[in-house]
């Protein structure tokens, strides 16, 4: 018996999801995530802000950068939405007007919880190489640590693993150190 192929979800489907989840489109597929929860929520935005005040407004660093919560990127046939995304101004120019953003970022930091981790590292990571997003950050607010990544060719490499209270001078944001312990601050204590 031959099945049916699966109709490619489109942005009509993507649009009619429950407010409470993140919709995305990779390779066809709608997936409905959660939206971030708990410790997630705390970190991802205590990162936005350790890195916004450097190099966003280039107070106390070199500036340069755009840096957004959540943004929804149309990414030729898919759309996914990252915790957080970071374009060099040069690249993007200007905050554009409308609410997506069709030019691939050149950071993204997924902020994992049990519920997502799968999702980031299978289905989100090869997508941001195709696209070729030069570093990925994968936060662990439970266990503490930022996995950072840079993309050589089609592949990622792993930069490091930092966590607890390291002050960590992490690419692209190397220019800054970062006090890793302000992002854990939401975050229950880490088990022993």
């Amino acid at each position: 018996m031959v099945q049916a192929k699966k109709p490619r979800a489109s942005y009509a489907d993507l649009a009619s999801a429950p407010a409470d989840k993140i919709a995305e489109i990779i390779d066809g597929d709608l997936t409905l995530m959660p939206r971030p929860a708990g410790p997630a929520v705390g970190t991802g935005s205590d990162l936005g802000i350790l890195l916004g005040n450097p190099f966003r407004f280039g107070r106390g660093g070199p500036g340069g950068w755009l840096i957004y919560d959540e943004p929804e990127l149309r990414l030729g046939e898919d759309v996914v939405v990252p915790d957080l995304a970071g374009w060099r101004r040069e690249r993007l120019g200007d905050a554009p007007g409308e609410s997506y953003r069709t030019v691939s970022p050149d950071w993204v930091c997924e902020v994992l919880s049990p519920s997502t981790q799968r999702h980031d590292r299978v289905r989100k990571m090869p997508l941001y190489a195709r696209e070729r997003v030069a570093h990925v950050w994968l936060v662990e607010p439970v266990v503490r640590t930022v996995e950072a990544f840079r993309l050589d060719g089609d592949r990622w490499v792993l930069l490091g693993t930092w966590g607890d209270d390291d002050v960590a001078s992490i690419p692209p944001f190397e220019a800054v150190p970062l006090e890793l312990a302000l992002l854990w601050t939401a975050s229950p204590p880490k088990a022993t």
